[in-house]
């Protein structure tokens, strides 16, 4: 299999005996009987790892369960917790959804375990978001960098050689393609917070401040600003589909025929672009996000996730076995097999990893692209503890924005800004 050999040495020298007390939860068969962990996960690739745990682990069974994503699992957690049954022993969380349980003590502080000398296996990024409040809750399973995906056939067909390496050659390449015809356009945005957050972070704009239980949410920031005037001038001259909403069958539709010409997602997207457009196979390449200033090298991150163990959790030390094993023991490999994009350097810097050529993008080495991209990631970005809530109203406030084409992204920050503070308060938290 890809990467064995390094993934085993990493091993070698990373997983020790840990001599734990009894505070840290169950036992992994030390008594001579069978434990039995419960995974709450909606990343297939980590099954994947099961029965090689088992078998290297004779004393604890594995049990992985879809008990559905986002926010679905997230309230079945909550609970869970707060009915004092049926609490999992392992809990895949999206990275902005680790605060909103640690914050509460919701989950067990991982280093009892020893976690720190994971740290450098880890781009920063992927680690600053597991790390809150100087203490690390959750081990990163899979990231985001954002990058660019653009079809280079469409690209050529308006003239336009390679990729936009600043904003402002990106707005002229959009004109371009635009010229191409109607139905041409260089991106889509329906109200995607995920990807005005990624440009804004980009920027150097950081609107989301905690400090405990504190939060300062500020859209007036420079970078901020200067993001959100960008994009609304795109929106304003007619640059963007604003008509076709990601993950739609019209989204397949035209990333398929090209009049879709690229677009700005996290490193992930190169395990579903061949499946939704096969007849652009050979057509995507694979770029860093462009650049505010020629010659600087900044990026951000769009989504990604990792485990944390409930503090209620029955069998911490055995679900930290587990969890070790598929983020950085001989399950790893299993898990780049399946298509799993990891934070892990010990995997981004690798040759195989990095000189792959891959056939769907013109067997371009996307590896060597998207590495840098993790590298790059802009520190010191946050996001609230209830950013789950505020992602999902999000969408509420600037879908009839959208919806009558008077779209003001000034408007919708200011609006959704003044829910998530009025919502903070009310759970608890001290907003402003």
């Amino acid at each position: 299999m890809r990467l064995s050999r390094k993934v085993r040495l990493l091993a070698a020298l990373l997983v020790p005996v840990f001599a734990l007390t009894a505070c840290s939860g169950g036992t992994a068969g030390g008594d001579g009987g069978e434990v039995k962990i419960t995974v709450w996960s909606w990343d297939g690739t980590v099954e994947r790892a099961v029965p090689g745990f088992e078998a290297a682990n004779p004393g604890i069974k594995v049990e992985v369960v879809n008990a559905g994503s986002s926010q679905d699992e997230y309230k079945a957690l909550d609970n869970a917790i707060q009915a004092g049954s049926g609490v999992p022993d392992l809990v895949m969380f999206e990275y902005f959804a680790v605060p909103y349980f640690a914050i509460p003590g919701k989950l067990a502080d991982l280093g009892e375990f020893g976690v720190e000398k994971f740290k450098e296996d880890y781009v920063q990024g992927a680690w600053n978001d597991v790390t809150v409040n100087g203490k690390v809750y959750a081990l990163p399973s899979d990231y985001g960098p954002s990058a660019m995906f653009y079809n280079a056939a469409t690209f050529k067909k308006a003239g336009i050689d390679e990729p936009p390496a600043t904003w402002d050659e990106y707005y002229e390449a959009a004109k371009k393609i635009r010229a191409l015809g109607e139905d041409y356009y260089i991106a889509q945005d329906t109200g995607d917070i995920f990807f005005l957050l990624s440009l804004i972070w980009q920027a150097g704009g950081r609107p989301f401040k905690v400090d405990g239980n504190k939060v300062r949410i500020d859209f007036t920031e420079e970078g901020t600003v200067k993001a959100v005037a960008f994009w609304q001038k795109m929106l304003d001259e007619g640059l963007i589909n604003t008509k076709i909403t990601a993950w739609s069958d019209d989204w397949n539709r035209t990333l398929n025929d090209g009049t879709l010409a690229s677009q700005i997602m996290g490193g992930w997207l190169t395990s579903t672009l061949p499946e939704r457009a096969p007849e652009a196979a050979g057509d995507f390449r694979v770029a860093l996000m462009p650049q505010w200033e020629k010659g600087d090298k900044v990026g951000a991150a769009n989504g990604g996730s990792a485990f944390g163990i409930p503090a209620a959790a029955e069998h911490k030390e055995a679900a930290f076995k587990f969890l070790e094993y598929f983020t950085h023991g001989d399950g790893l490999s299993s898990r780049v097999d399946a298509g799993a994009f990891v934070p892990n350097t010990s995997v981004l810097e690798s040759e195989t990893f990095q000189d792959k050529a891959v056939e769907y993008f013109g067997d371009q080495k996307i590896g060597a692209v998207l590495a840098e991209a993790s590298e790059i990631v802009g520190d010191g970005w946050q996001y609230p503890p209830f950013f789950e809530w505020a992602r999902s109203i999000y969408g509420d406030i600037a879908s009839p924005f959208y919806t009558s084409g008077r779209i003001s992204l000034t408007q919708i920050l200011e609006q959704w800004k003044q829910r998530c503070v009025q919502y903070g308060n009310e759970q608890g938290f001290e907003v402003s």
